[in-house]
């Protein structure tokens, strides 16, 4: 049976913070994108305890209208840090426009993240910062993310980490109860991710740290989404010629 300590897991995650920050980026800042998520809002809260709540700054990116953007506010409230609110909908708008084609639907899909991490990088090289990558174990396992959108960061404090034990840390942490079980959705479709993905974390979770999963169907999904998905957590491959 796995077994997870929880605490010293995240005072070993906070000390990391401490240390990535000391090594690469003396006195600067936490700059994550705020999406009312429990990633980015157990994200925040460790940076707030590494670094202190005057370090951190949180980017709320709405396109257009967000329907939970109150999750997000409620957040930053909730740790007291600094935040701005960037609407990317004109940039998104504003490409979709230019092209001279139509784009695909996955494009569609990845453009908004791809904008609002230009956004964060935007937001964290003016304010003396670095950017927090907010992606868990179980999404990146299975390619839940978008490349060069969310996948991406300067330090990723929670990477490693399952959604399970990424909410036995938020508890720890004092997140509100409504942030840390807030059913996770890509917030375009209406669908919840595990509806999309078509199994759910818990399964994807127990055989990530277990090897064990009852369903045949969601095994092949998940062994299948796992391959066609490990370029994104792999560097860009270069050539190396023989000099």
């Amino acid at each position: 049976m796995y077994n997870f300590n929880a605490e010293k897991v995240k005072n070993e995650c906070v000390q990391w913070i401490r240390d990535f920050f000391e090594e690469n980026g003396k006195g600067c800042n936490a700059v994550l994108g705020i999406s009312g998520g429990k990633d980015s809002s157990i994200v925040a809260a460790l940076c707030v305890e590494a670094l202190g709540k005057d370090r951190v700054i949180g980017v709320l990116m709405p396109n257009g209208e967000q329907a939970d953007i109150d999750m997000a506010k409620l957040l930053v409230d909730t740790l007291g840090i600094k935040h701005y609110i960037v609407n990317i909908k004109d940039a998104v708008q504003g490409v979709i426009n230019s092209v001279p084609f139509k784009l695909s639907e996955q494009s569609m899909i990845n453009l908004p993240p791809r904008i609002r991490m230009s956004t964060l990088y935007a937001v964290s090289q003016s304010n003396n910062g670095r950017v927090a990558n907010t992606c868990n174990l179980s999404e990146d396992w299975v390619g839940y993310s978008t490349r060069y959108g969310d996948s991406v960061g300067d330090f990723s404090p929670c990477s490693n980490l399952t959604v399970r034990e990424m909410k036995e840390i938020g508890r720890l942490c004092g997140l509100p109860d409504v942030l840390i079980d807030k059913v996770p959705s890509d917030g375009l479709c209406g669908k919840t991710d595990e509806d999309n993905l078509g199994f759910t974390y818990a399964e994807l979770d127990r055989y990530i740290r277990e090897g064990v999963i009852d369903n045949p169907e969601s095994k092949a999904k998940i062994d299948r989404l796992h391959k066609i998905n490990l370029f994104k957590l792999q560097l860009m491959p270069s050539f190396k010629p023989e000099l």
